[in-house]
């Protein structure tokens, strides 16, 4: 719940952060991606830490080092130190979140665990929903005249709580194999991705400089040198970071490539939408917190829909079909944003946010056990480890990309009253990169297999 309400809460809370500690176009992309970055690098580290050392206490050490990295958000003194603090945050939510589901397998017999996944259904659409009007809420009281901060510091009483609890209740649980942890596979994962994130984000400010084409090039070699010397850790100790024989699963690969661009996807929509509401038509925090209300809710019915009635009996399709309205949802958002421009109002929004949040929940709650259905029963950790690691990757990706689909259309030293009609111009512009995203996934999917194998 803290996770989730952590990444949607600020992005609500972007444009005060924007205003009140004087943030760069680039530092307001490296509070969300720095998150991410750091979320996704850490993942698989995370739950193969948890698999030795025990999952209660990387739970533990998680839930503690969270808190005191939102304390430190919270006590920013300037935009650097909060993308510092968010980079921090990021690593111990990587500790805290593999452990959730370790935990759950490990406690829980078979028969059971319906029963929990199904809290843990709950929680997630409870964290979605409460997420950005928590983050409008807090933003516009400004709470003893703190502004943006409580969006942090409504993190510590949660997180003790979660400490509390967590060391009374929990029952430690360890792998029954201890693998070693790959400590060069680790370091070669965060180099690829800071050399091709970190000029994604800056290029626009600085100008596009030779650095940043080299450092981008020189990623792909990176994770190459990485695929090699994972093949080797395999056959000498049988510990590699990722677990490479899953890719000849060719649902897990189709998957793995799914799950990617859909975080791509997502990241680029989120951070220009809530931009496009409160900066280029100039609408409070709040407005635009309940503006996303009824995405929210269409996700999580959808989502609860689409697993337990529609999957069964369409099988992938329903996965295609999500695609499709998803992709339908953002054109028909693009021809109202051109239609009605700075006049739009949020009900003229509810329908293409609904459609889109359909399509998303139909995608988001099966993709990951289509991913999986084909996975030896052995590798399952390893496994959802990577598509965890994915998302997020594709998350951070597509957050990098918002300098080059949206800032990038946005001239330099523009008048105030320039601002919002090109802040309007910009989101249409990211808008049609949205709508090929899904392009793309529909396309990726008919590599997954029709129906998710019965277990």
């Amino acid at each position: 719940f803290m996770d989730l309400v952590d990444v949607t809460i600020v992005n609500i809370a972007i444009p005060s952060i924007q205003r009140e500690a004087g943030a760069s176009f680039s530092q307001i992309q490296w509070i969300t991606a720095g998150y991410a970055l750091a979320f996704a690098a850490g993942l698989i580290t995370g739950g193969r830490l948890g698999d030795i050392h025990g999952r209660k206490r990387l739970f533990l050490v998680g839930i503690g080092g969270f808190t005191l990295a939102s304390a430190l958000c919270g006590f920013a003194a300037n935009p650097e130190m909060l993308v510092a603090a968010r980079i921090l945050q990021g690593a111990m939510a990587a500790m805290m979140v593999p452990q959730v589901l370790s935990i759950v397998h490990a406690t829980f017999p078979a028969h059971e665990r319906g029963k929990v996944f199904g809290l843990f259904g709950a929680v997630v659409g409870l964290g979605a929903v409460s997420g950005p009007l928590l983050g409008a809420l807090l933003t516009e009281w400004n709470l003893f005249g703190l502004e943006w901060r409580p969006i942090f510091l409504i993190n510590l009483p949660v997180g003790i709580m979660g400490l509390v609890l967590g060391s009374r209740f929990i029952t430690e649980s360890k792998a029954p194999r201890a693998l070693k942890l790959d400590l060069v596979g680790v370091a070669m994962v965060v180099l690829g991705l800071l050399m091709l994130l970190y000029p994604l984000t800056r290029g626009e400010e600085l100008d596009w400089p030779l650095w940043g084409y080299v450092s981008m090039a020189g990623a792909p070699l990176v994770f190459a040198a990485l695929v090699a010397y994972e093949r080797r850790k395999a056959a000498r100790d049988g510990s590699p970071l990722v677990e490479l024989s899953l890719f000849r699963v060719k649902s897990f690969a189709a998957g793995i490539a799914v799950q990617t661009v859909f975080g791509v996807g997502l990241g680029i929509f989120f951070l220009v939408w809530t931009l496009y509401m409160q900066t280029g038509l100039g609408w409070s925090p709040l407005r635009a917190g309940l503006t996303g209300v009824p995405f929210s809710i269409a996700v999580s019915t959808a989502a609860g829909l689409s697993v337990q009635q529609l999957v069964p009996r369409f099988g992938r399709k329903v996965l295609q079909a999500g695609a499709l309205l998803m992709a339908l949802g953002v054109l028909l958002y693009l021809w109202e944003a051109e239609r009605y421009g700075m006049s739009i109002s949020p009900w003229q929004m509810a329908l293409p946010l609904v459609v889109m949040g359909v399509g998303m929940g139909l995608i988001v709650a099966p993709l990951t056990d289509a991913v999986l259905s084909e996975v030896p029963k052995e590798h399952a950790g390893s496994a959802s480890g990577l598509i965890n690691t994915v998302q997020q990757m594709g998350n951070a990706l597509g957050l990098g990309l918002v300098s080059v689909v949206f800032f990038g259309v946005i001239g330099d030293n523009l008048r105030p009253e320039q601002l919002g009609p090109a802040f309007v111009d910009a989101f249409q512009h990211a808008l049609g990169w949205v709508a090929a995203v899904m392009g793309v996934i529909f396309l990726l999917m008919f590599a997954l297999p029709k129906r998710p194998a019965q277990h």
